[in-house]
C-alpha cells in the first residue's frame, strides 16, 4: 500500500504524474467537484452543498485510500477553482485542515519534487471568492432567468457575465445596420523608370506600383476627369526615403491571448482551444493553460537561450523578460509555454499537435531578436506615392509570423518615370467588423469582464442558447467599376465583381438574442453594464486576498439586483414588434416579430382581437426585426406556404420542402434530410433531387426503425430516437451486419453518464 495519496482532478493528469513520483505515492483523480451548491439562503448567503450523484464510488474509493495512506496531497489545479476542489474534498473525505495542499505550474518532474517540498494548507480566501462567484452566478441564475423567460419570447435564460457579451454582439450589428456604405474611387498607377530617355529600354528596372494620395474621387465623372489629367502628365522621382526598421517580438500567450490567436491563426473556437491545451497540460506537455501571467521561470528562458544559440545561432537571441499588466492576476505565475523546449511536435490528435506548435513557436521568439526590415518610400510627382519593405534579418519570423517582401527598384530623385497605366477602382466602405470568438475574447479582456478560464464556456452559453450563431455565408457579389488608362488611349470602362458582406466565422446575434439584450439594456442596465461586471471581478479578486468579506460583496450586490427584479415584474411582455405597414390590397397591418422560434413577419391583428387567424412568414435572410421593410415583408408574405410539394423523384417518391424545429429539411419517402443550404420556400426539385439522391445511396440496409447508414465519417447503426446511433467496427463488413445483429450492436454500445438527481450529503460554509 502507498505511503502517499495525491488527489488530482483529472485521471489523465493522475496518469502523467504517477510517472514521475515514486511508488511510495498513488495518484487518484477527484473527476472534477465532487458537490455541487443547489441551494443558496438569500438572506444569509449560506450555500447547501450535496455530493454529485456520479462521484459516490469515487468519494468511496478516495475515501479508502485516504484511511489507508500515511499523508495525503491535495494537488488539484491552481486556481480558484482548483482550491474550491480541494476544500470540498477536506469537506467529503473528512481530512484534517492542515491537510497538505500543493500546486505546480507544470507537470514535470522537478516541478512535482519542489511542490512537494513546499506544501501548504487550502487557502480558505481563494475558496471564498470562488463561493462568491458562484453565489453570484446562482443568484443572478435564477431570478434573472426566470424575469427573461416570462418576458422575451423564445428566452431561455441569462447570465451574468453572459450577458455583456451577447450586449456586445448586438450593439455591433446595430452599427452594421445603421452603417451606410459610401463608395469612391481609389486610384493607383504602375511606374517605370525611363533609361536614357527610352521608355521601356533594357537599364530601367521593374515596373512598380504606387498609389494616388490625395483624396479619392468620390464619383465615377471625377475619376475620369482625374485620369484624363493625369495620364497627359509628367512623371519624375521628387524624393526617395530609405530607413531601417524593425519588428519586435512577440509577448507570450496568456489564456486570453492563446483563444485569440488560436482563433486567427487556426480557426479553433474557444471552446477547442482550451479542450486542446487542458490535454497538452495533463500529459506534461504545456504549463497551466488557465494564466493571466505574462512570466517565463528563469530555467525556461535558459533553455530556450540554449537552444536558439544551437539550431540558429547567437545573433538570433535575444533574452526577454515580461512583466504581467494586471497586478492581481492571481490564476497562475507563469505563462503558457512548452514544458521542453527541445520537444518541437507533441499532441495526441491534430488539434492537440497544431496548439503544441503554436505555443512552442510563439515561446521561443519570444527569447529571439527583432526582425530588422529595409523600408523605401518614393514620392513621385501629381501626388504618387510607392512603399517598399524588404526583410534583412528575420530574427524572430524565423520560427513565428511571416513578412512579404515587397522590393522597388533602385531610382534616384529627378530620374523621370513612365507609367504603364493607370487605374481608379470603386472602393465601398468597409461597415465595423463583426467579433469572431477571438475578438471577442479580446474585448472582453479589454473591458475586464470574466477571467481567461471563462471565455471558452461564454462563446458555448451564447450559442448553445440560441443568442448567437457563427455566420456560414461567403458573401454576395456586386459589381465593381474599374476605370483605366493606358499611354495613347482614352479611358477604358470595365466591370469587375467582389464578394461583400462574408460572413463566414463571424458571430451573429439571433432575432432572439436581440430581444434579450434588449429587455437586459432596458431593465437590468447594471447587468449589462460593463464597468459594473468588470468590477464584479475586481471584488473577487479582493475576496481571495482576504481584502472583503465574501458576505459583504455578496449583500451590496443582491440588494439592489432584487430591486431590480421586482420591478422588472411590472414589465409588460417584451416582444419589440414593428408595425411596418399595410398589405396594399386588404388593408391588413403587417408586423415583424419575434417568436419563440425567432423573427417572422405577421399579416393581421392577432386571432383573439379580430377572430380571424393571421398569417405568418419568415424574416428575410440577413434582415432582423429592426431592419426588415415592408416591401419585403410583401415578398415574404408572397411566397408559397409549407410545407410544398417539388415534385416527383426518380422512385416515384414525393418530395416535399418543409421547416421543423431544426431547420429547412427535405421530406422524401420516410426521409426527412436536413437542407440548411437551401430555402424551403424557393429550392427547385432539381436541386432537391441530389439530396434525396445521396441519402438513399448512403442507406447500406435499411429495416425501418433501424438502419445502416454510409456516414461522413465511415458506416454506424441507427436506432429509434435522437442520437441513438453506434459506428460499425472497421473489421466488420457493414453489407453483412444482419437486423438482429444491428440491434445488439444498439443495445451493447458504451453507456453514457448517468442523470444527475439531488441526493447525498449536505454541508454549509460561510464567511
Amino acid at each position: 500500500m502507498a505511503k502517499n495519496l495525491v488527489i488530482v482532478e483529472s485521471p489523465a493528469k493522475a496518469h502523467t504524474i504517477e510517472k514521475y513520483l515514486g511508488s511510495d505515492f498513488k495518484v487518484l483523480a477527484s473527476v472534477g467537484h465532487i458537490r455541487k451548491d443547489t441551494k443558496v439562503d438569500k438572506s444569509t448567503f449560506d450555500v447547501t452543498y450535496e455530493i454529485d450523484p456520479d462521484h459516490k464510488k469515487i468519494i468511496s474509493e478516495l475515501k479508502k485510500e485516504a484511511r489507508a495512506a500515511d499523508k495525503i496531497w491535495l494537488a488539484t489545479d491552481e486556481d480558484r477553482e482548483g482550491e474550491s476542489i480541494s476544500w470540498h474534498l477536506v469537506e467529503v473525505l473528512g481530512l484534517p485542515s492542515n491537510t497538505a495542499r500543493i500546486t505546480f505550474h507544470e507537470i514535470t518532474k522537478p516541478a512535482l519534487e519542489a511542490a512537494i517540498q513546499n506544501p501548504r494548507t487550502v487557502d480558505m480566501d481563494m475558496v471564498y471568492s470562488q463561493q462568491a462567484r458562484q453565489t453570484l452566478d446562482m443568484l443572478v441564475g435564477y431570478d434573472l432567468s426566470d424575469m427573461v423567460r416570462k418576458k422575451v419570447p423564445g428566452a431561455v435564460s441569462a447570465g451574468r457575465v453572459q450577458s455583456p457579451a451577447l450586449r456586445l454582439i448586438v450593439e455591433r450589428e446595430k452599427e452594421i445596420e445603421k452603417f451606410a456604405s459610401k463608395s469612391s474611387f481609389k486610384v493607383s498607377g504602375i511606374f517605370l523608370k525611363d533609361a536614357d530617355g527610352v521608355y521601356g529600354g533594357e537599364e530601367s528596372g521593374w515596373d512598380f506600383d504606387a498609389t494616388y494620395e490625395e483624396k479619392a474621387p468620390e464619383d465615377e465623372k471625377a475619376a475620369v476627369e482625374l485620369l484624363e489629367r493625369l495620364k497627359e502628365a509628367e512623371f519624375k522621382v521628387e524624393d526617395v526615403e530609405e530607413s531601417e526598421g524593425s519588428k519586435a517580438n512577440p509577448a507570450p500567450f496568456t489564456t486570453a491571448a492563446l483563444q485569440i490567436e488560436a482563433n486567427a491563426k487556426l480557426g479553433f473556437s474557444s471552446r477547442t482551444t482550451m479542450s486542446a491545451a487542458q490535454g497538452l497540460y495533463q500529459a506534461g506537455l504545456i504549463t497551466y493553460h488557465r494564466t493571466d501571467s505574462l512570466n517565463l521561470s528563469s530555467q525556461a528562458v535558459a533553455a530556450m537561450a540554449s537552444y536558439i544559440k544551437e539550431k540558429f545561432g547567437l545573433n538570433y537571441l535575444k533574452t526577454r523578460h515580461f512583466k504581467t499588466k494586471d497586478a492581481s492576476a492571481q490564476e497562475a505565475h507563469e505563462a503558457i509555454r512548452p514544458t521542453d523546449i527541445y520537444r518541437t511536435s507533441a499532441g495526441k490528435n491534430d488539434y492537440e499537435k497544431r496548439l503544441y506548435q503554436l505555443i512552442w513557436s510563439r515561446t521561443l521568439a519570444t527569447q529571439m531578436a527583432n526582425a530588422k526590415v529595409a523600408k523605401t518610400t518614393i514620392h513621385i510627382s501629381n501626388d504618387f506615392v510607392a512603399k517598399g519593405e524588404v526583410v534583412i534579418f528575420d530574427g524572430f519570423l524565423r520560427v513565428y509570423g511571416k513578412s512579404k517582401d515587397l522590393e522597388l527598384p533602385k531610382v534616384a530623385k529627378g530620374d523621370k518615370l513612365s507609367y504603364l497605366s493607370l487605374t481608379a477602382k470603386q472602393n465601398f466602405a468597409k461597415p465595423p467588423a463583426r467579433y469572431t470568438e477571438g475578438s471577442l475574447v479580446k474585448k472582453l479582456e479589454e473591458l475586464g469582464i470574466g477571467r481567461p478560464s471563462t471565455y471558452a464556456s461564454i462563446m458555448t452559453a451564447i450559442q448553445a442558447r440560441g443568442y448567437v450563431i457563427k455566420g456560414e455565408s461567403d458573401g454576395e457579389e456586386r459589381e465593381v467599376v474599374v476605370l483605366s488608362a493606358k499611354p495613347g488611349m482614352s479611358v477604358e470602362r470595365s466591370i469587375s465583381k467582389e464578394k461583400f458582406g462574408a460572413n463566414k466565422g463571424k458571430l451573429i446575434p439571433t432575432p432572439i438574442g436581440e430581444l434579450v439584450a434588449g429587455f437586459l439594456t432596458d431593465n437590468f442596465k447594471s447587468i449589462v453594464d460593463y464597468k459594473f461586471t468588470a468590477n464584479i471581478e475586481k471584488d473577487l479578486d479582493l475576496i481571495a486576498e482576504a481584502k472583503l468579506k465574501r458576505v459583504k460583496m455578496l449583500q451590496d450586490f443582491y440588494g439592489p439586483f432584487r430591486d431590480t427584479v421586482l420591478a422588472a415584474q411590472g414589465v409588460e411582455r417584451y416582444n419589440n414588434a414593428r408595425l411596418l405597414g399595410h398589405h396594399p390590397e386588404n388593408g391588413k397591418p403587417i408586423y415583424a416579430k419575434v417568436g419563440k422560434n425567432g423573427g417572422f413577419i405577421q399579416l393581421g391583428d392577432n386571432e383573439k382581437s379580430t377572430g380571424e387567424k393571421p398569417r405568418f412568414a419568415p424574416l428575410p435572410k440577413r434582415k432582423s426585426v429592426n431592419t426588415v421593410t415592408l416591401e419585403l415583408a410583401l415578398k415574404q408574405l408572397a411566397l408559397p406556404s409549407l410545407p410544398r410539394s417539388l415534385g416527383k423523384a426518380p422512385d416515384g417518391n414525393e418530395l416535399i420542402a418543409a421547416n421543423g424545429p431544426f431547420g429547412p429539411y427535405l421530406k422524401g419517402g420516410k426521409y426527412n434530410i436536413p437542407m440548411k443550404d437551401f430555402d424551403p420556400y424557393t429550392v427547385t426539385l432539381k436541386e432537391a433531387l441530389p439530396l434525396y439522391q445521396k441519402k438513399v445511396d448512403s442507406m447500406i440496409a435499411d429495416w425501418g426503425e433501424i438502419q445502416i447508414i454510409n456516414g461522413a465519417y465511415g458506416p454506424y447503426v441507427k436506432g429509434p430516437g435522437r442520437r441513438n446511433n453506434v459506428k460499425v467496427p472497421k473489421d466488420v463488413d457493414p453489407k453483412k451486419i444482419t437486423e438482429e445483429q444491428a440491434r445488439e450492436m444498439l443495445e451493447n454500445k458504451p453507456k453514457k453518464t448517468a442523470t444527475k438527481t439531488r441526493r447525498g450529503v449536505r454541508g454549509r460554509k460561510k464567511k
